[in-house]
């Protein structure tokens, strides 16, 4: 295999990205014990570990980029080698290179889309907020409640849109005073930094953070996970700090506080997924759950992985972007988990796993015996 970087700049490069953590590696496997891909093939991030250790990671081998970020192996480290961050690291030296590697290949034109318009699904920014049309969504001003940002794939997705409108159904329901900024927002840039473009992440951060200064935001309702990360954990790196709240807590706030009666049944058996960037990296596991049990007539079931364990549907890191193959879904593997323990519906609160399960869901010969909602869509049908 040719050598694209050489081994110092590779070892240095982990470092400056944080990575240096590589090196307190004592390769006890533990990673590879829990990480989701060895479910469905052979891969070893403790060698990825070792060989970045020494500086021989081939940044053309495809493996590099299969790392969903989902945060399994750093939770029973005993070493904290902060796997994530080095792995971020290694993907930054392969976009520095323009080396884009087996799904990988994808990432150049969703990158294109981000900074033509951005939004990583090579729509136009002016439709942006198309979505929302014959709803009553105002434009956010200074001195609302809260900027509602849907993020991309809501804004984009014919499926994912319905979430969109749900949200809005509910917080008009409520009385909640809301707007959005339509155009002037852009994808948080979470995703595309897990790619290794960092430069990329910080030109969508400061744009979205310029907008919201602009406009007087102070709390920001997100109904992506990974838009969640991105403005609570990612952007006070610039300096700013917003309020940020999740739908699932916002719903399960308007609940509690009496805001929002549900009134309608929806008798049927649900199964909550966990998203890995709404539980594990950011502890939500109890109001999407709460909020589900308030709903008369649903009964809640929980798979085997749940929580802190539970399951990546394999979107994360990018991942979302890229083709994998049939019998490497992890999502497929959710489904079962969810079928299994007789679930009439799998509901989530993340677009990504959304878009897997529904895939996962039309490729199943029993498929029409689930379905995949958002709690969002759940709630919606029970006010």
């Amino acid at each position: 295999m040719e050598t694209v970087a050489p081994q110092k700049e590779i070892i240095d490069a982990i470092k400056a990205s944080g990575g240096d953590a590589f090196k307190s590696c004592y390769q006890c496997g533990m990673c590879d014990t829990v990480c989701p891909w060895n479910r469905v093939r052979n891969f070893s991030m403790r060698r990825l570990v070792r060989e970045a250790t020494f500086g021989l990671t081939e940044i053309d081998s495809e493996d590099i980029w299969r790392c969903t970020t989902c945060g399994k192996c750093p939770q029973v480290c005993p070493r904290d080698v902060r796997q994530i961050e080095s792995g971020v690291a290694l993907r930054r030296i392969a976009t520095e290179y323009d080396v884009f590697a087996g799904g990988a290949r994808s990432i150049p034109g969703v990158a294109a889309s981000l900074r033509a318009e951005g939004n990583p699904l090579n729509e136009p920014r002016a439709k942006r907020a198309d979505w929302a049309q014959g709803l009553p969504v105002k434009r956010f001003t200074e001195g609302m409640e809260v900027l509602y940002s849907p993020g991309c794939y809501l804004c984009y997705d014919p499926r994912a849109r319905k979430i969109a409108r749900a949200t809005v159904e509910i917080l008009d329901k409520a009385g909640v005073d809301f707007g959005i900024l339509g155009a002037d927002e852009s994808c948080c840039g979470e995703s595309i930094r897990k790619t290794g473009d960092e430069a990329l992440f910080k030109s969508l951060a400061r744009q979205n953070i310029r907008a919201f200064i602009d406009h007087g935001v102070k709390k920001i309702l997100v109904s992506s996970p990974h838009c969640y990360h991105s403005f609570r954990n990612e952007y006070p790196e610039f300096m700013v700090h917003f309020e940020v709240v999740h739908i699932s807590q916002f719903l399960f706030g308007l609940i509690d506080e009496g805001r929002l009666p549900l009134t309608r049944e929806f008798r049927k058996a649900v199964t909550y997924h966990d998203p890995c960037y709404l539980g594990r990296h950011n502890g939500v596991f109890d109001e999407p759950r709460e909020a589900l049990k308030r709903v008369p007539g649903l009964e809640l079931r929980e798979m085997p992985e749940a929580r802190q364990n539970s399951f990546c549907c394999g979107g994360g890191g990018g991942r979302i972007w890229m083709e994998t193959p049939k019998g490497e879904r992890f999502s497929d593997l959710r489904m079962d988990q969810a079928v299994g323990v007789g679930a009439q519906v799998l509901a989530t609160s993340c677009p990504y796993c959304i878009t897997n399960f529904e895939d996962s869901r039309l490729n199943r010969p029993d498929g029409d015996s689930i379905e995949v909602r958002d709690i969002t869509e759940i709630i919606r049908e029970a006010i």
